[in-house]
């Protein structure tokens, strides 16, 4: 008994010392995370382009990877190298929650899960985020879908004032975003800036998606460039910080 008590005082002592010298992941700083869904690459990739002065960063959400060219796969990488995140938004875009009530769970992995995780691990791109298609969720199938991703993201379907509203991270790997299109219904550059005074005000990550950059809109599913300058101009102004959804796991309350 007695070589045994100073054997686990020696093993406590160590864990102790073990536990002290991890190092626990700072509290983030006040930021975006700007999330593109579908398959946009040409005008992801000229968004870019104009957008990297900024030094920004952001989560490219892809659907329907086997019918994107050459071309625009090659484009991905690039997007990928400079930083930004090449995530998972289906293989087929289906919409989940309709698809599951249909057809069942089992069948939703194996027609929109399981293929696009191996087309994108075969083309290079290790995808770790999930973003449902249409904005769509429930209980099911994000536990489902847990075992496979750090971060799955929804949409918000919004509430009328900042505080109220599910865009933002608060530590948990379901995240909700809101959505900067220019025809979406919620949106207006006077809530846009409420939404980014309350993210810096309160030092929180503001979630927002889109979809197709352009220069003028003329149709759904399109953000004008003038939206993101606008994003990037505040994010730069007001010493707040770019993030992937991919970061965000570092801060995930296990």
């Amino acid at each position: 008994m007695s070589k045994i008590i100073p054997f686990l005082l020696s093993v406590l002592l160590f864990s102790f010392i073990i536990s002290c010298n991890k190092k626990t992941p700072e509290k983030p700083q006040a930021g975006v995370i700007i999330t593109f869904d579908d398959a946009y690459v040409d005008e992801w990739f000229e968004a870019d382009k104009i957008l990297k002065p900024y030094h920004w960063k952001a989560t490219f959400n892809v659907c329907r990877i086997d019918s994107i060219g050459e071309p625009q796969q090659r484009k991905l990488h690039e997007l990928q190298q400079e930083g930004h995140e090449i995530a998972g938004h289906g293989y087929h875009h289906l919409n989940a929650v309709k698809f599951v009530a249909e057809n069942g769970i089992s069948q939703y992995l194996k027609q929109e899960i399981d293929p696009m995780m191996v087309s994108m691990k075969k083309r290079g791109f290790n995808v770790t985020s999930f973003a449902y298609p249409y904005g769509e969720r429930s209980p099911v199938l994000d536990t489902a879908l847990k075992k496979q991703f750090k971060i799955i993201r929804g949409r918000a379907f919004c509430g009328d004032l900042p505080e109220k509203e599910g865009c933002y991270f608060h530590g948990s790997k379901y995240v909700y975003a809101f959505d900067i299109d220019n025809s979406h219904v919620h949106f207006s550059y006077h809530y846009l800036l409420e939404l980014l005074d309350y993210a810096k005000k309160n030092n929180m990550i503001l979630l927002l998606c889109s979809h197709k950059p352009v220069k003028e809109v003329t149709d759904n599913y399109q953000t004008k460039m003038e939206t993101l300058e606008f994003l990037c101009n505040y994010v730069k102004l007001n010493n707040m910080k770019f993030y992937t959804l991919r970061d965000l796991d570092q801060w995930v309350k296990k």
